[in-house]
């Protein structure tokens, strides 16, 4: 089996990454801090797909540090002490003090997040976390004051076109196959402003269309064709356009309307859309003040209770208590006299 695209073509030098002008652009802050050697402990804030690995990565490439990972999914605090001990063999001091590049640190506990504290302190470790939620709520206060945070964004059209063609130009593969891009608005819409899922998706129409007796004369991209290879294999939703307003309005209304199986439906393509689940679960707790409200108070405690197990456990268990939860909340009876409607009276 092949290595992903996307892994093909993650860049390993600065001059070779595309986006995030604002922070590795000439000039920037991040790119003035590379280029001196004096790397902070910070923390990449961004959208899957952004770059924030990929970064990490050419930060300890081209500053020339020892290079640890770690998944705060499958990482405790045992793996966290094993690499603290093998960068103090290492350490010979603060500007070249290796690097720890956490993914997904908001995953990891308070106890979790103590264990880095004197290492980080002290310079043994740089510290790089990365994460897609906001870290003033998911890193505890002390470490967070130990580093600097950087904001990475969703990258734009002409930033996915770069990528996409310099797969198209670079890679061994795609080199040796007739690609035609006709049209490339579907595969922008798709991705989101996500490079991987941009890579993937290109790579996903290449491998269907290998096998069309009809594409002989060459892969041709067109917005039909890839809406309808994609829509066989993930459920279409747009979480930057209309279809995020639309679709999140559909599955309150299902709720409301005590339609479980409707709910069921709109939570399914939200959760294959890749929607932040904590988005999901905090329309859940607003639902069961403003729409059920004292008609039965139970709701807002169990919609509370969902939103606190989705931010412990996230994907991919929290689809279930989600699902769970949707059922339960469309099953109740409504209030007599909607939340929103009593504070506009009162308002009145």
């Amino acid at each position: 089996m092949s290595v992903p695209l996307a892994q093909r073509m993650r860049p390993h030098s600065l001059e070779n990454y595309i986006g995030q002008e604002h922070l590795v652009g000439e000039n920037a802050v991040l790119r003035k801090s590379i280029q001196s050697g004096n790397i902070p402990s910070m923390i990449f804030w961004g959208p899957p797909g952004s770059g924030k690995t990929t970064l990490a990565g050419i930060i300890a490439e081209q500053t020339g540090r020892e290079f640890f990972t770690l998944s705060a999914v499958s990482s405790g605090v045992k793996d966290v002490r094993e690499v603290i001990e093998k960068a103090k063999g290492i350490f010979s001091g603060e500007k070249n003090s290796p690097i720890l590049f956490i993914d997904e640190i908001h995953r990891f506990s308070k106890s979790q997040q103590d264990s880095l504290l004197g290492a980080v302190e002290k310079g043994t470790v740089t510290l790089i976390g990365a994460t897609t939620e906001n870290p003033s709520f998911e890193v505890i206060s002390p470490l967070l004051s130990r580093c600097q945070v950087y904001i990475l964004k969703d990258l734009g059209k002409e930033s996915l076109l770069k990528i996409l063609n310099h797969a198209l130009l670079e890679d061994k593969i795609l080199k040796s196959k007739k690609i035609i891009l006709n049209e490339t608005d579907a595969l922008l819409l798709l991705s989101g402003g996500d490079a991987r899922k941009l890579l993937n998706l290109v790579e996903m129409v290449i491998g269907i269309e290998e096998n069309n007796p009809e594409a002989s004369g060459g892969i041709i991209f067109t917005d039909d064709k890839v809406m309808r290879i994609a829509q066989k294999k993930i459920a279409l939703y747009d979480k930057q356009g209309e279809q995020h307003y639309d679709i999140i309005s559909a599955f309150i209304k299902s709720m409301r309307g005590s339609d479980p199986n409707g709910a069921v439906y709109w939570l399914a393509r939200m959760i294959e859309g890749g929607e932040d689940p904590l988005f999901i679960a905090r329309r859940m707790v607003i639902l069961a003040s403003e729409d059920i409200g004292n008609a039965n108070p139970t709701a807002l405690v169990l919609a509370n209770a969902c939103f606190q197990s989705v931010h412990n456990i996230g994907y991919p268990e929290c689809r279930i208590i989600l699902s769970q939860t949707v059922c339960y909340l469309a099953s109740l009876p409504r209030a007599t006299l909607p939340t929103w409607r009593l504070k506009m009276r009162l308002s009145w």
